[in-house]
């Protein structure tokens, strides 16, 4: 959480988008039953998503 307080709001955007389209890939090879390695790693990507959602809400309610 302290590394991503410190990137932009940029930065935070492209790190989500990022993630969301990795979740997006290993979902789909989860479905066609490929998946191996990445399998556990999917619930850190959702929760790393949640992370930056709350620090990009967190500021967009400091800014009003």
């Amino acid at each position: 959480m302290k590394d991503l307080r410190e990137m932009s709001d940029d930065e935070l955007n492209a790190k989500l988008s990022e993630l969301r389209s990795e979740l997006a890939h290993a979902q789909v090879e989860r479905s066609k039953g490929t998946i191996k390695k990445e399998s556990g790693r999917m619930k850190y990507m959702r929760r790393d998503i949640a992370r930056i959602l709350t620090l990009l809400n967190e500021r967009k309610r400091a800014k009003r």
